[in-house]
């Protein structure tokens, strides 16, 4: 797998990308191109802007494309070199093994608390602060998301959020389920605890998120806070068409 690395962050960069078939049929979603770079290098950049420079990214689809651009180490100009460890969950089990079941696969190689991204959500003015991270790290909560206001494409909402920035389970389109996910978050480690699967996910099982973060808020155990900034889950091939029209790329 690799070696003892105590990741900062996770990207996450492993699905097979359907929906954006045939555009994925030979090059990883997360590496398709936004303003003239790989989607899945704005929120490295950003990380590393924040200070977070040691990042983990996990592969399967077409897994062996991203350490071949990105490398082990990399420097982008103004930024701090990152070094960047992988997660082959495709080379390892033969596929991906959905979110949470591929964050504890890389469990035993991130730090106490960790920052995960999707690889394929467009967040530019997204800022990846230390200060975030101690003041989760103080709180009692195990997990702390990002949301954003219901985007088009999901006008039902994922979850609810309390005045006091408690997240609420809530049902897809009932009163007060008024944010999305935006795949941005923070979590303790101890997060995974009671999972049902052992640290580094030996067996390589697939496991989903969500089940285990509702279970959470249950609990009272995540908070959250509204992004404002631009997002785009890109999902489809008409938002990412959309984005290369909106924004002029990169030149330099």
């Amino acid at each position: 797998m690799f070696s003892t690395f105590d990741a900062q962050a996770m990207v996450l960069a492993a699905g097979r990308g359907e929906r954006m078939r045939p555009l994925t049929d030979h090059i990883p979603k997360p590496m398709l191109q936004v303003r003239g770079q790989p989607l899945m290098q704005w929120p490295m950049q950003a990380l590393a802007r924040g200070g977070f420079v040691r990042q983990l990214v996990n592969t399967a689809w077409l897994g062996e494309k991203i350490p071949a651009h990105f490398g082990e180490r990399i420097t982008w100009a103004g930024l701090p070199e990152v070094e960047i460890a992988y997660s082959h969950e495709g080379q390892d089990f033969g596929h991906a093994l959905e979110t949470a079941g591929g964050i504890v696969r890389a469990l035993p190689h991130l730090a106490e608390v960790f920052w995960v991204v999707a690889g394929d959500v467009f967040a530019p003015d997204f800022v990846f602060a230390p200060g975030s991270v101690r003041r989760f790290a103080a709180s009692t909560a195990l997990a702390h998301l990002w949301l954003v206001p219901n985007p088009a494409h999901n006008p039902s909402g994922d979850f609810g959020l309390s005045a006091s920035g408690q997240i609420l389970n809530l049902a897809k389109g009932s009163v007060g389920c008024d944010h999305t996910f935006s795949t941005i978050a923070l979590y303790k480690r101890s997060f995974f605890a009671g999972c049902g699967l052992l640290p580094g996910n030996p067996d390589g099982v697939a496991l989903a998120l969500a089940p285990l973060l509702r279970a959470a808020m249950d609990r009272g155990l995540v908070t959250g806070e509204v992004y404002a900034g631009d997002w785009t889950d890109v999902g489809t091939p008409e938002r990412l068409a959309q984005l290369n029209r909106d924004l002029p790329r990169i030149t330099a």
